[in-house]
């Protein structure tokens, strides 16, 4: 799939951004692993400082989608480290955006998979399995469903109601 450019699609969808079927998250994010650029449809989980599912939903079938956590922006621990990076990289997953921590930040840099998070911290997270997949989110002043479009490059994160083509 070529890269679509943020900077692009916004000016060449003002209505799209105006009715809300296109939202740019807010600019949060840091960036890790070896694609700064990358897309796909959007598998959505909500966990709190348990990261569990995350791995769970990261040993299916990437198929190039992009899995959102929306970790509550808890900053007391990581959602994904090293072996998830590699796991998302081996399963074919596209990216991760994480409204949380991440850690193993150089085993991620390696890995070739896109991620954004809030934030390295060292801390592992509590495995007790408890959250909610496929279920719309509340992330960087933006709502994400299920099913969604996500775009990420260096100059932002926009989320899609549908796949969009320049």
């Amino acid at each position: 799939m070529a890269a679509i450019a943020t900077a692009e699609v916004c000016d060449t969808n003002v209505s799209y951004l105006a009715n809300g079927d296109l939202r740019v998250l807010q600019p949060i994010f840091q960036s890790y692993g070896q694609r700064r650029t990358f897309s796909g449809p959007v598998v959505t989980l909500k966990v709190f400082e348990d990261n569990v599912l995350v791995r769970e939903l990261l040993e299916t079938k990437g198929e190039g989608r992009v899995l959102v956590i929306d970790g509550g922006g808890s900053m007391r621990c990581a959602l994904v480290g090293g072996n998830l990076g590699q796991l998302a990289q081996n399963m074919g997953w596209a990216g991760v955006v994480v409204n949380g921590c991440i850690r193993d930040v150089d085993e991620i840099n390696g890995c070739d998979i896109g991620v954004r998070a809030l934030g390295p911290n060292p801390v592992k997270s509590n495995k007790k399995g408890i959250g909610e997949k496929y279920v719309p989110v509340h992330i960087a002043g933006t709502l994400i469903r299920d099913g969604e479009w996500l775009y990420a490059d260096s100059d932002g994160i926009l989320v899609s109601k549908s796949e969009l083509s320049i």
